[in-house]
């Protein structure tokens, strides 16, 4: 499958008082192959002006330099989604509406509209993670990861997830044993790390599955390794966002060590 086209909203819906599910459909979709975790770009194309794509076949790194040679008054704004289920030719995509100001992905979301169109790469079989085959799955992450943590949840029976949202409302229906945490005006990631540092996890072998806010992934994966004396290398552990910061802005010293990391278990998530 090409993993780069374009994607056109087929349909809008609030799933809870703050994310909206749109629906895309798309050349290539129908024979996308399903996976948990399944990850791709999408891209937001500049206010008034259509989607124009990179012009490259190949590897990713081709496409991104390609990306890069679009004029910055064309260039679409790229951010990273989760597909959170897919039907034939079709694929859903959740966005969490973040509170405060809106950046491009939230603005866009907020005044989505069946016939608009946004670019996109992948998902890309390359990036494709190999399921835990620990006893027990230890998920954890706030309102962004609902997406995968659903998928994963759709493929294994062994799964125990702790989900962080902004209050009740924020619930969604889910497979399996979800502990659902509510901030209720506490600070975003302090219900999750409460929760995770408390829990009695069943005996066996266990693996994790983090994702969400950066630095609460990093505490989280702190605790798991430095109190509960996980390896590494059967944690799974991406920041979606970063507090007070854009995928357009330039990584910090913790993010490019996280990548770093990440690149050296490339080989696959053990997870034995």
């Amino acid at each position: 499958m090409n993993p780069t086209g374009l994607l056109e909203v087929t349909a809008v819906r609030r799933v809870t008082p703050r994310t909206v599910r749109v629906t895309f459909t798309g050349a290539g979709l129908a024979g996308l192959e399903p996976w948990p975790d399944q990850q791709l770009k999408l891209l937001f194309p500049p206010p008034g002006r259509p989607v124009r794509l990179p012009s490259a076949d190949g590897d990713v790194m081709r496409w991104y330099q390609a990306y890069l040679a679009i004029p910055s008054e064309e260039r679409p704004v790229m951010r990273s989604y989760t597909v959170r289920s897919r039907d034939g030719g079709t694929i859903d995509v959740d966005f969490v509406l973040h509170s405060g100001s809106a950046g491009p992905a939230t603005a866009w979301a907020s005044r989505a509209a069946v016939g608009d169109v946004l670019g996109r790469y992948g998902p890309d079989p390359a990036y494709r993670r190999p399921l835990s085959t620990t006893d027990i799955l230890l998920c954890a992450g706030d309102d962004t990861a609902i997406p995968a943590i659903a998928s994963l949840l759709s493929e294994v029976d062994n799964a125990v997830a702790f989900v962080e949202v902004a209050d009740a409302a924020e619930e969604q229906p889910l497979p399996g044993e979800v502990h659902w945490l509510h901030r209720d005006g506490a600070e975003h990631g302090s219900r999750l790390l409460e929760a995770v540092r408390a829990a009695k996890l069943p005996d066996g072998s266990v693996a994790a599955w983090l994702a969400g806010e950066a630095s609460t992934v990093r505490a989280l994966r702190r605790h798991l390794v430095a109190e509960r004396g996980f390896d590494k290398s059967v944690i799974e552990f991406t920041g979606y966002w970063r507090r007070s910061l854009t995928q357009d802005d330039a990584p910090t010293a913790e993010d490019l060590a996280d990548a770093a990391e990440k690149l050296g278990d490339s080989a696959g998530w053990k997870g034995n």
